[in-house]
């Protein structure tokens, strides 16, 4: 059996600095940080995270005054930040530099007259902080939201969710397009979700069965998993090796393999080496050299503790 290895995969930029930003605060201030939501969405980092003293909570009311709290890399809604005053917390935000734009882009529409409407998914954490930041119309591809009923000449604006199926999302676009044509759209997905999906499209037209590695909850394994099935191939989204059921590869001589921007490398090759493969072929070479600053307030702590580089 060989392995088709999808490549990029695993940690984004955003990811890397989410889960520096959580240790440096660590080492900075020592245990407890708290952390609001997840700071990713994969159990194995938010564990090991925990471990050295990290505490998950979803409700900013919860933590106790005076804390240090680091929020999430998927955005929160300027409610977060308002009860974090209130409470007297230290916020350390660690939203991925890529929402934080979208974040601006609905402020500056609405600020500018424009009507709003978000491309997303009802729920996820990204979308509940994207929508506090200005009001906005949700379009999920998944449900059969009805258009907004607007006025013909109504000045639009279009922001998308940076985890999205890139095909659906052009599919949900063309709909707006059309009741909506002087709409200005914006293309939020980001990077890291464009280049995986590409890259598993790739996988999935080489390949019997395509093994996702990554969270259920994770928006952009999902995608990858939806992706690869969309090329005709059976996918399966597991965390790691304890999840696979070797009854999907009786008689598979390839497998594709892939993993979402919250994955770490290490459940990849732990799922590798479970099914002992007798080739690893990679696929697809485009690197990513793409690295976010972090916040203000570690640069300085980071540069005197000198913090190895995440792996990416």
């Amino acid at each position: 059996m060989d392995v088709f290895l999808s490549s990029p995969r695993g940690f984004c930029a955003g990811v890397v600095r989410a889960v520096d930003i959580v240790e440096i605060a660590l080492r900075r201030f020592g245990a407890p940080v708290y952390v609001k939501h997840q700071i990713v969405h994969n159990p194995h980092v938010v564990e090991s995270l925990e471990a050295k003293g990290a505490v998950t909570v979803e409700d900013v009311d919860k933590i106790p005054e005076g804390s240090n709290v680091v929020f999430s890399a998927h955005g929160s809604a300027p409610d977060d930040f308002a009860k974090a005053r209130k409470r007297n917390l230290r916020v350390i935000d660690a939203t991925c530099p890529l929402v934080t734009r979208v974040h601006n882009e609905a402020k500056k529409y609405e600020q500018e007259g424009k009507r709003l409407i978000l491309v997303g998914h009802r729920g996820h954490q990204e979308v509940r902080g994207t929508m506090g930041q200005a009001n906005m119309h949700l379009m999920d591809d998944r449900e059969k939201t009805a258009l907004p009923v607007w006025p013909a000449g109504s000045p639009v604006a279009v922001l998308t969710q940076t985890t999205l199926s890139v095909d659906d999302t052009a599919r949900v676009v063309k709909t707006i397009r059309a009741q909506f044509p002087d709409a200005v759209v914006r293309n939020d997905i980001c990077y890291a979700t464009t280049n995986r999906q590409e890259s598993a499209k790739l996988v999935a037209r080489k390949v019997e069965v395509v093994l996702v590695i990554g969270a259920q909850n994770s928006s952009n394994c999902r995608r990858l998993q939806e992706v690869a099935e969309a090329e005709g191939v059976p996918a399966y989204l597991i965390n790691g090796p304890a999840e696979l059921d070797t009854r999907w590869l009786d008689g598979v001589e390839r497998v594709g393999i892939t993993s979402g921007a919250s994955t770490p490398e290490e459940m990849v090759q732990a799922v590798i080496k479970a099914i002992n493969p007798a080739r690893v072929i990679p696929v697809g070479e485009q690197e990513e050299d793409i690295h976010f600053v972090l916040p203000r307030e570690l640069r300085d702590a980071a540069a005197s503790q000198k913090t190895p580089a995440a792996p990416g």
